[in-house]
């Protein structure tokens, strides 16, 4: 009982460590394949 509070604060830090570990996945994502995505867009420019 004397512990219970703290599972709250327990529970945020869990969901802010996944958000944060989505956020550099997806930084991660967008820095391996933003040149490749930039290409085909340029691709598609320089054929209209």
């Amino acid at each position: 009982m004397l512990f219970a509070p703290k599972e709250k604060g327990q529970g945020l830090v869990e969901y802010a460590l996944i958000l944060v570990l989505v956020a550099v996945v997806v930084i991660v994502v967008l820095a391996l394949l933003g040149p490749a995505i930039g290409n085909v867009f340029s691709q598609i420019m320089n054929s209209i």
